[in-house]
């Protein structure tokens, strides 16, 4: 909407002679987002982003929708109400019937708020906890409706378009390693089918085009149920949580390709431009950029897509037939026109992996290690030349404390999981989680009233830390401290959570609002902001908010695969001697040696990187 109808005079005419356009930053002030994302949810069905709302000067919603064409949308069909029309509609309604719209407007602010209400008021005052936690029936529902939604050739749980959902395939790797409880509940078999499930679509995802080819990380989402076709916007909780996840399956599968992964995201937020010189990481890639230095107007992809003669000049005609079979690339693009509405990828390829290098070797008469040393030279010589020649995306350039909780707790897991078979990457990865924390602790936490700030660029923002901001942060302090034995992270994270109104996992912080940063308290009429969001970006923060609580409070150490190492924060909560600190890191230690024969054996056959 930014191109059809935000850059559009005809739109700007009516929006600023008949409105007051308010233009809210969500990354900033996810509260009001996330009201307003209720009420469309509620009234409409589906929610999303672009969010467009119109309010009454109360500020309460009269009508609201996600994308509407543009006057300039060339697909438009005749039928579908645009943009311009809706503007046009709600203009008039307003001038007739001012009064109506405001009495609706009140009425179903005051039956959703009734709705959140009851909500909340269920969970505080329901049944008492007796002490079972879990159901573990509430696994077994949750594995069946994965299972029923299952792709079985793309991998994923929906149709177009494809979103990674990091926490989906997180759960269902970790449910085989559960304890026999869970498995006699769900099922053996059903168990291992969850890591069947998770593995194969982050296989498919790692061979998209959803997947950067040439250069690190992987793009927002899928305009296609292959993956083949990314929307080409690159976030920072996506980098954060599919680290995550892509370790947890190495370490679970030691698939190499999963490695692979791991390193290709561990590369991408340790490296410019996503990661912050002064330490810490920006939030964003645009998807848009200029194809060529001398172009003026942006498109789509531009800085990933490549044509076939791009591929000829750049790599030489042998090598690029080769690199061509391996990605996908075709004289005539590998986009279909349904995909292209703005005529953005004529004769342009996203590149897949579409081959094998065993496969190539066969085809090409050549030596599979040959073909291996091609490819890898030629994907090097296509990032050079991407760098060099073309212009990159806008960055965006603030710093956010929750997304970089995430990236924080990702790299300083990976960092230990990287430890015995290449050091050099390990410290890599811990030295940007610990740039990362000095960082906050800097410029965006205060010392006094130990509270953290939410936003900074180019100074720190007005905003107060959220919930997911705590939440966030104290995990990935945890995991810090597990990586590096620094008691400052666990001091940190303790200070931290003591904000929190109660360590009763039962009970964990609701909403986006922390106990000290009220920030919604101007909207405080309107619905209460909705504790999940469609197509979650980010871990559900009642989760993270009570996974702390539980890590620091209770010195009990566990066995999920996930918290490997919860026993080294336990010793320093329960006051123990350095000396008994170090016999629980040796038993750790040990517990890590014994699979480094099986780790070094996958760093040896995953050839990507050498």
């Amino acid at each position: 909407m930014e191109r059809e109808s935000f850059s559009s005079p005809e739109i700007a005419q009516i929006l600023n002679s008949s409105f007051i356009p308010i233009k809210i930053d969500r990354e900033e002030r996810p509260d009001i987002d996330a009201i307003y994302m209720n009420y469309v949810q509620a009234t409409t069905g589906s929610g999303g982003w672009p969010l467009n709302v119109f309010v009454t000067p109360d500020l309460e919603p009269v009508f609201g929708g996600t994308y509407w064409p543009g006057p300039d949308n060339g697909l438009r069909r005749s039928e579908t109400l645009g943009f311009m029309d809706i503007l046009k509609k709600m203009r008039d309604v307003w001038t007739k019937q001012e009064g109506r719209c405001r009495g609706s407007a009140k009425e179903i602010t005051r039956q959703l708020r009734e709705f959140a209400e009851e909500g909340v008021h269920s969970h505080q005052l329901g049944e008492k906890n007796d002490g079972d936690g879990l159901e573990i029936e509430l696994l077994e529902e949750a594995y069946q409706h994965f299972e029923r939604r299952y792709q079985k050739i793309n991998g994923g749980f929906s149709h177009a378009p494809k979103f990674p959902t990091p926490v989906n395939l997180s759960f269902l790797l970790r449910l085989e390693q559960w304890p026999s409880a869970v498995k006699d509940v769900v099922g053996q078999e059903e168990c291992a089918h969850a890591t069947t499930m998770a593995v194969h679509t982050l296989c498919r995802m790692a061979r998209g085009g959803v997947r950067d080819q040439v250069g690190y990380g992987f793009s927002r989402y899928s305009v296609t149920s292959d993956w083949s076709l990314p929307h080409f916007e690159k976030m920072l909780y996506d980098q954060a949580q599919l680290l995550d996840v892509y370790l947890d399956a190495f370490l679970i599968t030691h698939d190499s390709e999963m490695l692979g992964a791991v390193y290709d995201i561990a590369t991408y937020l340790t490296s410019p431009p996503i990661s912050a010189p002064g330490g810490g990481f920006y939030c964003a890639e645009d998807a848009d950029s200029y194809p060529t230095k001398a172009d003026t107007e942006k498109r789509e992809g531009a800085f990933y897509v490549w044509s076939l003669k791009e591929f000829q000049n750049v790599l030489g005609d042998r090598d690029a037939d080769i690199c061509a079979r391996f990605y996908g690339v075709t004289a005539d693009g590998n986009v279909a026109k349904e995909n292209d509405p703005h005529d953005e990828f004529i004769s342009q390829n996203v590149l897949n992996i579409k081959s094998t290098p065993s496969a190539l070797a066969k085809e090409f008469g050549l030596a599979e290690e040959d073909v291996v040393t091609i490819l890898r030279e030629g994907r090097e010589k296509l990032r050079d030349h991407r760098e060099r020649e073309r212009p990159p995306p806008a960055l965006d350039d603030k710093i956010l404390v929750a997304w970089n909780g995430l990236a924080i707790g990702a790299l300083a897991r990976t960092s230990a999981a990287l430890e015995s078979i290449d050091p050099a990457k390990a410290k890599e990865c811990r030295t940007a989680a610990k740039n990362a924390v000095a960082f906050v602790r800097k410029e965006l936490y205060d010392q006094k009233s130990h509270t953290l700030w939410r936003i900074y660029r180019q100074g720190r923002g007005d905003a107060p830390g959220f919930c997911d901001d705590y939440a966030f942060l104290i995990q990935g302090l945890i995991d810090l401290y597990e990586a590096t034995f620094n008691d400052s992270y666990l001091q940190l994270a303790d200070t931290l959570q003591s904000l929190f109104p109660s360590p009763n996992l039962s009970q964990p912080p609701s909403g986006t609002n922390t106990p000290q940063s009220p920030n919604s308290a101007s909207f405080s009429p309107l619905i209460p902001p909705a504790s999940t969001q469609p197509r979650a970006r980010t871990p559900p923060i009642s989760s993270y908010a009570s996974n702390p609580v539980w890590t620091l409070r209770n010195p009990a150490p566990t066995t999920s695969a996930r918290r490997i190492s919860t026993g080294w924060q336990a010793c320093s909560r329960t006051k123990s001697t350095e000396s008994m600190r170090r016999k629980r890191c040796k038993r750790l230690r040990r517990r890590w040696s014994s699979s480094r024969g099986v780790l070094r054996a996958c760093w040896e056959v995953w050839w990507w990187d050498g």
